[in-house]
């Protein structure tokens, strides 16, 4: 009896080697992705934000490429991420309120997408709730005026019945069984490659193009104290990024609807602070601010220059509030669109690595 449990043992545990190795043969290793960072990124910015839980992978990339614009992860199949984030507009939405799958409004305007690997606090949305861009991506695919769907069991139930997905996900992380953690991973990997970096502008930077004197100008009232003031929320050319990331009352209103930072916080001191948009792709990006209430840059710049509106958590850097605002003249209200401008990127909008294939 002893001998035949002893042999029953032995042909267990080499079976069960054998089925090991056999799996660990035929596992897919995923192809590390070789992110390319701008070269004013690699010499201005520290490293970019990749989580060691979600390393940025050829498959991984690919699906959550596949995935951003697929209408699969609507609840009737008629809206992708692509819908709301439309890669001609920075993938920003030229609406100033996207419309769901319902037909009904969002309550913000679409944030442009680029750089995020580079948002050091990682937090995302106008307010920023949702730390961290896997936790970002799970939210539009439930909620009712994006793509609808009651919960997520729905969604995942139509990636594992789906030909192509199951297969996709095992070369990307090693399983067939679809969840929506893997699902937000992979679109992260896609948004942390998009990366816009080759304006008029950065040109400049690098030597590789002059700005014209009215551009010149545009510059100096974009770095003046005494004129823009822009630069404190909106970069410069230490910070590419063109946004600080940060939460501020820019004084848009007397009183608030939307309570912004506020409303996530629960601090009255937070109260009308919404996240500083970038400033490059401006070109593209129609309509401006977090409620999409500008058309133009024009209007925009007319906010800064005589809009201002004192309310109680109006940020300090609105130093001129008293006065309405900065009182730029015409001639350097124009020279500062003209600058504003040069930070556009049309090679981004036009990039093959950023459109659906």
């Amino acid at each position: 009896m002893r001998y035949w449990i002893t042999l029953c043992s032995i042909i267990l545990v080499v079976l069960s080697c054998s089925k090991t190795d056999e799996t660990s043969q035929n596992a897919y290793v995923p192809i590390p992705y070789q992110l390319e960072i701008p070269p004013l990124f690699e010499e201005k910015l520290i490293d970019p934000i990749i989580p060691i839980n979600n390393p940025l992978t050829v498959e991984g990339v690919s699906l959550g490429k596949r995935l951003f614009f697929d209408n699969i992860l609507s609840i009737d199949n008629s809206k992708a991420c692509a819908s709301c984030h439309l890669p001609q507009n920075a993938f920003s939405d030229p609406n100033q309120l996207s419309i769901g799958v319902s037909g009904g409004l969002g309550s913000r305007n679409s944030m442009p997408l680029f750089n995020l690997a580079w948002n050091f606090d990682d937090k995302y949305f106008w307010d920023g709730h949702a730390l961290g861009l896997e936790q970002q991506a799970l939210e539009p695919v439930i909620d009712p005026n994006e793509l609808g769907n009651l919960d997520w069991s729905t969604v995942e139930q139509k990636l594992n019945n789906h030909p192509e997905y199951p297969t996709l996900f095992n070369q990307a992380f090693g399983t067939s069984t679809i969840t929506k953690e893997l699902v937000s991973k992979a679109i992260a990997q896609f948004e942390r490659i998009i990366i816009s970096a080759n304006s008029k502008f950065d040109k400049f930077l690098n030597g590789q193009a002059t700005l014209t004197p009215q551009e010149q100008n545009g510059f100096d009232v974009f770095m003046d104290e005494e004129r823009g003031d822009c630069f404190h929320c909106h970069g410069n050319p230490n910070n590419p990024l063109w946004t600080d990331n940060q939460f501020h009352n820019n004084g848009l209103d007397a009183s608030f609807t939307d309570l912004g930072l506020g409303q996530v916080t629960g601090n009255p001191n937070d109260n009308g602070k919404f996240r500083s948009p970038s400033l490059r792709n401006l070109a593209y990006t129609a309509p401006y601010m977090h409620d999409g209430r500008f058309t133009t840059l024009d209007q925009v710049i007319e906010q800064y220059s005589t809009g201002l509106k004192a309310s109680s958590t109006i940020d300090p850097l609105m130093k001129k509030v008293d006065q309405g605002g900065v009182n730029l003249s015409n001639q350097d209200k124009a020279d500062l669109k003209a600058f504003l401008l040069t930070l556009s990127d049309p090679s981004f909008i036009n990039n093959p690595a950023f459109l659906p294939q």
